[in-house]
């Protein structure tokens, strides 16, 4: 098994590119991969490596006084799947896109709950519960009775609420996300916007999943992740999707079966959407993934023996 840990904390950064360098250089001195993203309202990341790097990374992250107290969830990935190729440090205008401003999640936001609360307010009539993800996440698995946004990103969530929900009408919203870094600006958005009771599951789905076993897991499904793992299952072991490189949806088994899926080209999702621009460059680059393996060589942004995986 392969170590993954995801982190996140909203916390105000005087000089996010000054602490870029001086992550990078941690992180590659320690050989881990994967993302991190800072910006003025804090940072979140995704890296694997061997365990004893992993915590000494983590280490030194919370010895900084800006990532005291950092919110970290744990993982594994199949042996074998690097989950990421690189290592990515860098500095974005958010850690997690939504496009509202002036929100401080930070400082105001929803009620965190644990597990056991959580069970009981997805039994609470009175309760709307909202999955906060894009709807590509919510068709591999969810909460029973939770309303899909329907949203291809998390920047349209704000149309969402503004056309689906009421601050008269649903004076009870309970949501949640995969590691617990939306559903901090979601809820503080609707705070903002006058909604009274505002709940979300504290560390998120990873969290629940962590904590929560047998008859009393309400998970169904699987839970998407932004990795190469595509998917993990309510043990946290890596799922059974695949990911179509052309769209990133995640691909089930029927989906590998249809016509339309081309690994590397296309899948039934998106076949009717290209362009024939792009389905051209896209049958290119799968032959030179092809030309690579027949080397031996691993082509860079695509694990080895599925070309379908998301780049890391």
């Amino acid at each position: 098994m392969t170590s993954v840990v995801t982190f996140y904390k909203f916390v105000r950064l005087l000089d996010p590119s000054g602490l870029r360098d001086e992550l990078d250089g941690m992180a590659c001195e320690l050989a881990l991969k994967g993302t991190i993203l800072l910006a003025g309202e804090g940072i979140n990341g995704t890296v694997t490596g061997n365990a004893v790097a992993l915590q000494k990374f983590l280490g030194a992250l919370e010895r900084l006084p800006e990532f005291s107290g950092l919110a970290v969830k744990y993982s594994s990935a199949a042996a074998g799947n690097p989950v990421f190729h690189r290592l990515k440090v860098r500095v974005k205008p958010e850690i997690v896109s939504f496009g509202v401003s002036g929100l401080d999640p930070g400082g105001r936001t929803g009620t965190h709950v644990g597990a056991e609360e959580w069970n009981e307010l997805l039994d609470d009539p009175e309760v709307t519960v909202v999955d906060t993800r894009n709807d590509y996440e919510v068709a591999i698995g969810s909460f029973p009775g939770a309303v899909n946004p329907a949203t291809q990103s998390f920047r349209q969530f704000a149309d969402f609420v503004a056309d689906h929900l009421d601050p008269d009408r649903d004076t009870r919203v309970a949501m949640f996300c995969t590691g617990g870094i939306r559903c901090e600006k979601a809820s503080a958005y609707l705070l903002e916007r006058g909604f009274a009771e505002v709940y979300q599951l504290d560390g998120g789905i990873l969290n629940y999943l962590e904590t929560v076993k047998g008859e009393a897991n309400r998970w169904e499904g699987e839970c998407f992740v932004f990795d190469q793992r595509v998917s993990v299952d309510r043990h946290l072991r890596e799922g059974s999707y695949e990911q179509c490189f052309a769209c990133r949806r995640p691909l089930s088994t029927d989906d590998l079966q249809s016509p339309d899926y081309r690994p590397g080209i296309s899948c039934p999702h998106c076949a009717q959407e290209q362009p024939e621009a792009r389905r051209a460059a896209l049958a290119e680059r799968a032959r030179q993934v092809a030309l690579a393996a027949r080397r031996g060589e691993a082509h860079i942004g695509v694990r080895q023996g599925s070309q379908g995986r998301k780049n890391g």
